[in-house]
């Protein structure tokens, strides 16, 4: 079954997830299509989050004109991610399914508006 939505229509909500968590290999992955040592792009794109129920290694965000904050390594301009052949694992796998909440709440929002561009503001 094709999947029911266009990532390429979407102002990129899944990279303003808060915590999105990356494996050893996620970062690996990164250091090798930047050219770093595993350390550096560890510190570079990445925190420690630790509570009593996480212990993960976070991708940094940044300030962004949509959402408030969105991953570091998207685009805030083009609305794409800049690192998509080497992405962790989560961003491969998302939404997870077939269907998008976010591009169906988006593609009615659209329709409605009568504006093809149009992104509800926070």
């Amino acid at each position: 079954m094709k999947p029911r939505f266009d990532c390429l229509k979407c102002p990129g909500y899944c990279c303003s997830h808060a915590r999105i968590a990356v494996s050893e290999h996620d970062i690996a992955r990164l250091a090798r299509h930047f050219g770093l040592p595993l350390e550096a792009a560890r510190r570079k794109f990445t925190y420690r989050y630790q509570t009593k129920e996480a212990d993960e290694q976070i991708l940094r965000h940044q300030k962004d004109h949509i959402y408030k904050s969105v991953c570091r390594l998207f685009d805030t301009q083009e609305r794409r991610c800049t690192v998509y052949p080497a992405r962790p694992n989560v961003c491969r796998r998302y939404p997870y399914g077939k269907v998008c909440g976010y591009y169906d709440f988006l593609k009615f929002e659209r329709e409605h508006q009568d504006d093809e561009d149009f992104i509800p503001s926070a």
